[in-house]
């Protein structure tokens, strides 16, 4: 099935005898025994697995080509059981553009039992380079946050495969739909299922999915269902409602932002458009051959300093200024401010998540605000 068919009839539950077309919500968080103490239903406690978690995981799964997923109960507990399913002196090769909050989590968390490079992985020449005798993992993001840069997962995947390595791909900026990281190589996809999956702005999850269930997917699993930041019944049952529309909603996503993006890259009060989908991205061929679309997200330099660009986030009226991304809303930020006093992201910078409202309103909206 094409990927609009799969995520609408993918998560389908079999069949009740009240003949439900929407998966129901199951609350339920204990099930029953039978006889020989077994459990007839599939299901022993919530923690573990639930019939909406199940069908939540399935789906995703499908559209990723995985063998199996594991949903979290955010984006960030999804990356971190990674981290922690590694064993204490595990060397990691990270972006330099690395999402803020991952980036924090191997500073202040796992900085007294991992260690870490953070790389510019679009320089796929000296990646191989810091690559050491205990490196066990690549993480690479791609289109990063908030840079959007572009790393070649094929050419990764082969670096990975060569030194006998786990290799994540941070998905969420592409979503399923834009770009399957599995069938160029990758060992496992990281999505934060709050942002493009969920769409609405108003559900917390994350989710790996995994090529193989090997030793490292045992591992993570454990932690999945023993450690238990997973996301409830009702968690589940919103995304999965949500995931039916992915494919739509990421067609005029993807339209939107080339739109504005063009617009923005010819704004005399504009110094700089990352975007994808411009020919002037440095990226932009590996762009089109690992992707089926420039995505929804883009971010700017505004000609001058901090101030001048807070100006520009707090002058509009359309979009909402906010942090996350990925929903039917167009949010707008300083990132910089967000991500604290030891970012590197330059102060110039506002991240724009471009949503579903006409073009034309978006447009006038950052036409008033630059002006």
């Amino acid at each position: 099935m094409k990927a609009e068919t799969t995520a609408i009839h993918a998560s389908d539950l079999v069949k009740s005898n009240t003949g439900d077309v929407t998966t129901p919500i199951h609350l339920s968080t204990t099930y029953y025994r039978g006889e020989d103490g077994g459990y007839p239903g599939g299901h022993m406690y919530s923690r573990v697995s639930n019939p909406n978690r199940s069908a939540l995981e399935k789906v995703i799964s499908e559209l990723e080509g995985g063998a199996d997923t594991c949903a979290f109960s955010s984006g960030n507990t999804a990356g971190m059981a990674v981290f922690q399913a590694l064993k204490p002196g595990s060397h990691i090769i990270a972006p330099d553009d690395m999402y803020w909050g991952f980036k924090k989590q191997l500073l202040t968390i796992f900085a007294d039992t991992l260690s870490f490079d953070f790389v510019d992985l679009t320089e796929i020449a000296k990646v191989e380079s810091y690559v050491k005798s205990n490196t066990v993992l690549i993480w690479a993001e791609t289109p990063s946050n908030p840079l959007l840069k572009v790393s070649d997962i094929e050419a990764l995947s082969n670096i990975a495969k060569q030194h006998k390595l786990i290799f994540v791909v941070d998905s969420t900026f592409a979503s399923p739909i834009l770009q399957n990281p599995i069938a160029l190589g990758a060992n496992i996809v990281m999505h934060s299922t709050t942002k493009y999956i969920g769409g609405h702005s108003d559900v917390l999850g994350g989710s790996l999915t995994f090529a193989a269930k090997n030793e490292f997917w045992e591992k993570v699993k454990n932690i999945q269902e023993t450690g238990g930041a997973v996301p409830s019944p009702f968690d589940c049952f919103l995304l999965l409602r949500s995931i039916k529309t992915l494919a739509y909603r990421i067609k005029g996503h993807c339209e939107n932002a080339e739109k504005l993006a063009d617009y923005l890259n010819q704004h005399p009060k504009v110094e700089a458009v990352f975007y994808p989908g411009l020919p002037s991205h440095p990226q932009h061929e590996i762009v089109k051959k690992q992707m089926r679309g420039f995505g929804g997200m883009l971010s700017i330099l505004t000609k001058g300093d901090a101030e001048n660009a807070r100006k520009v986030v707090n002058s509009v009226k359309i979009f909402t200024q906010a942090t996350s991304l990925g929903g039917v809303e167009s949010l707008i930020e300083h990132r910089a401010s967000v991500e604290g006093p030891t970012t590197k992201t330059p102060q110039n910078l506002i991240r724009i998540s471009v949503g579903l409202e006409h073009i034309d309103d978006l447009i006038a909206d950052l036409e008033q605000a630059l002006g």
